[in-house]
């Protein structure tokens, strides 16, 4: 079984490239000053991992907080994504320099499909392919692939997403959906581990309450513990220490089967077959 003692443990993706199991996520964090002051708490309570989007908006102040700090470049894991609107081969190949622009940043660590958008997915592949291969992304991804999406595109291309960054959390446990990127070594990451705020789950808060932590940070070792990458987003100092807080404990079996038995298949976000953005 891997094991999460410290802040720094990281999985390591095809490609021999390791990833941290904890990140900080920057959705909905406003460019500018509020991004900056994110990312910069995150680095100083010792995530090594910071995730963002080109549609998030903020990449910008992304890269202005990881230039602005002490900790070498190679030390801090990086991941963007591509948007819809600019999927499609030379399009793509456009955007992710756009991105890379605004983050200040020669390589990029892990560079993600946003969304499955049918008719275009399989060329923006294809960019990401040829970025791999030059050397100006170390990994590649996807995010909100369902199984048949993975499979379109492994059949398409020859080459297997390094991660699939989805809604994942107690309510929604996509059992399938893990089962098969375990059996092709593609790392499950999760986005909304939290639930958008929604932890009001008596279970959670009698557990929480067992071992002296937060319903959040229940949730947020709960992920580490089933093997899933985990990139709670805050803009508060302290919420962020306390995410950080959760490699001094474990859940033992008994207590992950009871939050496994929560699921729902229940989304807060969007569907990944029926979006229309």
């Amino acid at each position: 079984m891997t094991t999460f003692q410290q802040i720094g443990d990281s999985t390591v993706l095809s490609g021999d490239v390791r990833m941290p199991w904890l990140g900080l996520g920057v959705w909905k964090t406003k460019e500018g000053d509020e991004v900056k002051q994110a990312v910069t708490y995150a680095l100083e309570a010792g995530y090594r991992s910071i995730d963002t989007a080109a549609a998030y908006g903020n990449e910008e102040g992304v890269g202005q907080a990881i230039q602005a700090s002490s900790i070498p470049r190679d030390l801090i894991f990086v991941t963007t994504k591509v948007w819809n609107a600019d999927q499609g081969y030379e399009s793509t190949l456009k955007a992710f320099e756009e991105s890379r622009r605004k983050l200040q940043l020669e390589v990029i660590d892990l560079y993600l499909i946003h969304w499955p958008v049918k008719g275009k997915y399989k060329d923006t592949w294809k960019a990401l392919i040829k970025l791999q291969k030059e050397g100006l992304v170390r990994a590649i991804g996807v995010s909100n692939f369902q199984t048949h999406h993975l499979k379109d595109l492994i059949e398409d291309s020859g080459v297997v997403p390094a991660v699939n960054q989805v809604e994942f959390h107690p309510l929604l446990q996509q059992t399938e959906l893990r089962a098969y990127c375990r059996e092709h070594k593609i790392q499950l990451e999760a986005w909304s581990p939290l639930m958008q705020g929604n932890l009001d789950i008596p279970s959670l808060s009698e557990l929480a309450q067992k071992y002296g932590k937060t319903p959040a940070q229940i949730i947020l070792r709960w992920d580490l513990q089933h093997g899933v990458v985990t990139i709670p987003k805050s803009v508060s100092k302290a919420r962020i220490e306390e995410n950080a807080n959760i490699f001094d404990f474990t859940l033992s079996d008994e207590d992950m089967t009871r939050i496994d038995g929560l699921n729902q298949n229940r989304r807060f976000g969007p569907d990944p077959d029926n979006f229309n953005f």
